[in-house]
């Protein structure tokens, strides 16, 4: 790899080997920054400024010592925050990452608008995590403080490109955890190219102390964690949907 100069982001922390953030093992980075705050956000601590610089060509450095590892469509996943407020440094550092023969995702809430930077860091991903937070406008608003028709905008542009896509949402106990809830997520992604994988995730409070620690309220206090029978009967209706 050559070095040279290079962009830099901040990045908050690394998970090494992990499993469930794409396809076989990967390397997870996740950049601080996030457009959103959503009340059900267990990472408050991503949302500022809290981890050190990494160039584009270091970072590369060491990701790569992980490539042994990288085996059955394993790589890196670009995480957060939210990863493409970076996107022309995930465009530099996965070009850097190709020509080490390490392909990347994107786990993103799509909150982010189509910049030219952020349409190639798209291109360029093996696939994409799209975080679908809530089924329309009015909820979205509410619990994310985020803009509905960017999130379809950029949904909409992966479905257009026929990028690989794993949908992902939080299930939030009293907020949208019935059948009702499950047919409009299921009515809002029939717009979408039918994706690999829809997974319900359940909401939980191990992050709850974060908020305490930063001095944030927490809009979420009291609520208890999601129960893991009722997600199970959710999921299934969900796929009988799809």
């Amino acid at each position: 790899m050559k070095e040279g100069r290079s962009l830099r982001a901040d990045i908050h922390s690394f998970e090494s080997l992990a499993a469930l953030d794409g396809e076989g093992i990967r390397y997870c980075v996740f950049f601080t920054g996030c457009p959103l705050r959503c009340a059900c956000c267990h990472n408050p601590d991503t949302w500022f400024k809290s981890g050190r610089e990494y160039g584009s060509d270091e970072l590369c450095r060491k990701i790569s010592r992980y490539k042994p590892y990288f085996k059955n469509g394993g790589g890196v996943t670009f995480s957060g925050g939210e990863p493409l407020l970076n996107a022309g440094f995930i465009n530099e550092t996965g070009a850097l990452l190709k020509s080490e023969g390490i392909n990347y995702a994107l786990d993103t809430s799509g909150s982010v608008s189509l910049t030219n930077e952020v349409m190639t860091a798209v291109d360029n991903a093996d696939m994409v995590l799209l975080d679908v937070k809530f089924p329309n406008a009015a909820m979205y608003k509410k619990y994310t403080n985020g803009d509905f028709d960017v999130f379809l905008r950029f949904a909409d542009y992966i479905s257009e490109t026929r990028k690989r896509v794993w949908f992902r949402t939080v299930v939030i106990p009293g907020i949208n955890d019935t059948e009702r809830d499950i047919r409009e997520y299921a009515q809002l992604v029939s717009r979408q190219n039918k994706p690999e994988r829809y997974e319900l995730l359940a909401f939980h409070t191990m992050g709850f102390y974060k908020y305490d620690k930063l001095n944030i309220k927490n809009p979420l206090t009291g609520t208890p964690p999601m129960d893991k029978e009722k997600l199970n009967r959710l999921q299934n209706y969900l796929n009988g949907l799809i």
